[in-house]
């Protein structure tokens, strides 16, 4: 029973009034997908003592965003810091990386500067899905939806919950 009320509230988290025409600014929408993932999302390893670094790069709006509703929260067994990149020379120990439209063109770079690590990327640019980020927003059907990479996924030696891949597009 809990299993079914967890995949109905992600359901209603990812499909319910995340459209083009929503009322709420994509940077929200966005920040919320971006924490409601890591419930679905096992990170082998994972220290509680250690903070959970949430890292942006390229969209201040995000990183806002997630600063004002989650920096310093606790979940679970993690304590949530945001931290914002300017570069990708300057990403370190992140758990997940939000890749912004305005630094999709520096993602082959970004990516190699996270790779070997357990850390998750989340991008929102066409065509970085099937580059290698583990998860990429896209609108399909003036509908906000979200591709899955696993390969990627199995790369940074994540774990990603059945419920989260049934709502994915995967590639």
């Amino acid at each position: 029973m809990k299993k079914l009320i967890s995949t109905f509230a992600l359901s209603m988290l990812l499909f319910t009034s995340i459209n083009a025409g929503s009322d709420r600014p994509i940077h929200e929408i966005h920040s919320m997908m971006i924490y409601n993932f890591i419930k679905y999302i096992q990170w082998p390893g994972y220290d509680s003592s250690q903070d959970f670094v949430i890292g942006v790069i390229g969209e201040d709006d995000v990183f806002n965003t997630l600063n004002t509703w989650y920096n310093g929260k606790v979940r679970g067994d993690k304590k949530f810091l945001v931290k914002k990149f300017n570069s990708a020379n300057d990403i370190t120990g992140c758990h997940i990386i939000y890749v912004g439209k305005k630094q999709g063109n520096a993602f082959d770079a970004i990516n190699r500067k996270v790779t070997g690590y357990p850390t998750l990327t989340i991008t929102d640019t066409p065509g970085l899905g099937v580059k290698g980020s583990s998860i990429n927003f896209k609108t399909v059907d003036d509908k906000l939806a979200f591709e899955l990479n696993q390969k990627a996924i199995d790369k940074a030696n994540l774990k990603v919950s059945g419920q989260l891949a049934a709502m994915a597009i995967m590639i």
